[in-house]
């Protein structure tokens, strides 16, 4: 039976008899998707999931333009360590031969640089007395003048018990340190004269050979 013909014979019973339940039809197409409905509400947050694995490390960015120049800071201390170069002089006389009893030998201008250190000056040369019994002189350094005050006088002695006939030249070193100099320009000296309560001798400073007078700017002791 085709569908015409079932269709027909189901009105028939229909009108005849109040007719039968039919058959269910094909089914339909769906319909169209409906309109979005509105947002609902935020959820709770879930729990944190496991850390995963380390990334790759990026590359480097490009270097960025420098900024902009900072003001100067403030001047700090002045350090206490090594000068940053050496200061010295040394003045050097062959055959001095100087037979004076006193008065200033020889000197020797330096310049000092700063104000907080000290000059470390030494004499080396050929000194002695002779024809004396008991005697004594004195050599020693002066600065501008006058000897050194701190921490003390740098001088050194020739003392000859019985020496009526010696006359012995022997090359002599005489060392010290001086502080509180000022800065600049300064006459460092070397002279002789007589010791205390001793008979004054007859003096002789430098004898064919070299003498010298060495200067130098130092930092100042430790404390």
């Amino acid at each position: 039976m085709n569908v015409k013909t079932f269709f027909l014979l189901q009105a028939s019973l229909s009108c005849c008899c109040g007719g039968i339940p039919g058959m269910h039809g094909l089914p339909g197409r769906d319909g169209r998707d409906g309109r979005e409905g509105p947002k609902g509400d935020r959820g709770s947050p879930g729990k944190t999931g496991p850390r995963g694995p380390a990334g790759v490390n990026g590359k480097d960015g490009a270097k960025g333009e420098p900024g902009v120049r900072g003001p100067p800071g403030p001047k700090g201390e002045r350090g206490q360590g090594l000068m940053p170069f050496k200061n010295w002089k040394e003045c050097a006389w062959k055959d001095l031969n100087d037979d004076k009893d006193n008065g200033l030998i020889k000197d020797c201008v330096f310049t000092k640089n700063f104000s907080d250190t000290a000059l470390h000056v030494s004499w080396t040369g050929a000194l002695r007395i002779y024809k004396c019994t008991d005697c004594c002189k004195r050599w020693y350094f002066t600065f501008n003048g006058a000897e050194c005050s701190a921490p003390l006088p740098i001088d050194g002695i020739v003392y000859m018990w019985q020496g009526n006939t010696q006359s012995i030249l022997r090359v002599r070193h005489i060392e010290g340190h001086c502080n509180n100099i000022h800065k600049g320009r300064v006459r460092v000296g070397f002279w002789v004269g007589n010791c205390q309560e001793r008979s004054p001798g007859d003096a002789y400073t430098g004898w064919i050979s070299v003498s010298r007078i060495f200067i130098e700017e130092v930092p100042k002791a430790q404390a």
